[in-house]
């Protein structure tokens, strides 16, 4: 097998049940409302308990991978999230519907630790960032195709058609679950003779508190599918196709431009520049977005500040991918990797959890205030990563190495 194989391997996994999700993601809130007969409020929080389920399930499956082996727990848990998927085919009750979005929300969690746990035993780790950036890319194109088919099923609007996008799904990960089974099994690694807590991760403060402001940064993924949408349409003469319109260019600038964004983020320093970097222009779209309210703009001059604010979005969104998937490795024990990323991922279902009723509250309620304050949020979080990491460093007994021009 040649030493590109795992990598496309990896690729192909991740296009396979991205085209799944992405066709999932634009119909299945239409399904449970119109043909199961939820109402939008009950699946909100059936959501809610799922993804934090999911997230405290996260580290102990993480440690079941580096126990057990990466690939064949990524193996089951792909298989267990098509399983979960194909059971939305026959549940017509709340409860059912409950169990099944946790199971989902379980198998997706645990999986992604188990896959960053493979990505670790696979490639070396000065490769890491610029696969995950290559997978990131995989992941948006994936998506963007799949919501494409998904609208499909969203034009026709019949019960047939949501069905089959629930099969399509679970036939994605079924796909996943083969082709990561054709993978080489991660490289050992080696164990501490000394005996450690079963769940070290959750007594790491440093990395704890790496993790968290990271889950700051991570309001921006709710920030463009929910908090912008509305503040375009209430506070704003933009047109509301432009919703639509950003979110394609969000996706196709992270397909074209994340590996790109990526290069340099090769160590812990470049990786705090970067999430520095990334919280400075995170807290800019803030205040674009809040001149777009500006009566005076009109429907274009609106709609290209919301744009301009989109795009330094965009670039805040790149820099933060690559430089916490740095971190999220460099600061993780070799034998630990998969309770690290899942403790480390715990920050997607926070995000998507807390997000939305803290960013409606402060943005939508508030207005241009709460822009400001969520900008602000976002700097200091950027500018915390430093002292952060150097703690999280100083615990472990690493340094940085200083650039040749600081050493002389």
């Amino acid at each position: 097998m040649s030493k590109r194989s795992p990598v496309r391997g990896l690729a192909a996994a991740q296009l396979a049940n991205s085209l799944g999700d992405g066709a999932y993601y634009v119909t299945s809130a239409l399904y449970f409302t119109r043909v199961v007969g939820l109402s939008p409020t009950r699946i909100g929080l059936a959501l809610t308990v799922a993804w934090a389920i999911g997230a405290v399930a996260g580290v102990p499956l993480g440690a079941l991978a580096d126990r057990r082996g990466p690939r064949g727990v990524s193996v089951g848990l792909a298989l267990a999230t098509a399983a979960a998927v194909l059971s939305f085919l026959v549940i017509r009750s709340y409860p059912a519907f409950l169990l099944a979005a946790a199971a989902y929300a379980v198998a997706q969690c645990g999986l992604a630790a188990a896959r960053q746990a493979l990505l670790a035993g696979l490639v070396g780790p000065g490769e890491r960032t610029a696969v995950l950036a290559r997978l990131q890319s995989v992941l948006n194109a994936g998506l963007a195709v799949g919501a494409g088919i998904g609208g499909l099923a969203l034009q026709h609007d019949t019960t047939g058609g949501y069905l089959a996008v629930f099969v399509f799904d679970g036939a994605g990960f079924v796909i996943c679950a083969a082709l990561l089974a054709g993978l080489p099994k991660a490289a050992p690694v080696a164990v501490p003779e000394v005996r450690e807590a079963r769940f070290a991760v959750m007594r790491d403060r440093p990395y704890a508190v790496v993790t968290l402001l990271n889950a700051v940064l991570l309001l921006r993924m709710p920030l463009l599918s929910l908090a912008v949408p509305l503040w375009i349409v209430s506070r704003t003469d933009a047109p509301g196709w432009l919703v639509s319109a950003l979110f394609v260019l969000n996706t196709l600038g992270v397909t074209a431009f994340q590996v790109r964004a990526a290069r340099g983020i090769d160590g812990a320093g470049a990786a705090t520049r970067g999430l520095r970097r990334a919280g400075a222009m995170l807290a800019l779209s803030c205040v674009v977005f809040a001149v777009s309210a500006q009566d005076r703009l009109g429907v274009w001059g609106a709609s290209a500040v919301l744009v301009l604010a989109s795009v330094f979005l965009l670039v805040g969104e790149m820099g933060q991918s690559a430089g916490s998937w740095q971190l999220a490795f460099s600061l993780a024990p070799a034998h630990q990797v998969g309770q690290y990323q899942g403790f480390f991922g715990t920050g997607v279902p926070l995000a998507r959890t807390v997000g939305p009723l803290v960013l409606t509250a402060l943005l939508v309620t508030w207005g241009v205030p709460g822009w400001l304050l969520l900008g602000a949020v976002f700097l200091a979080a950027g500018a915390a990563f430093g002292p952060a990491t150097r703690w999280a460093r100083r615990t472990r007994g690493l340094t940085e190495a200083r650039p040749a021009a600081a050493a002389r």
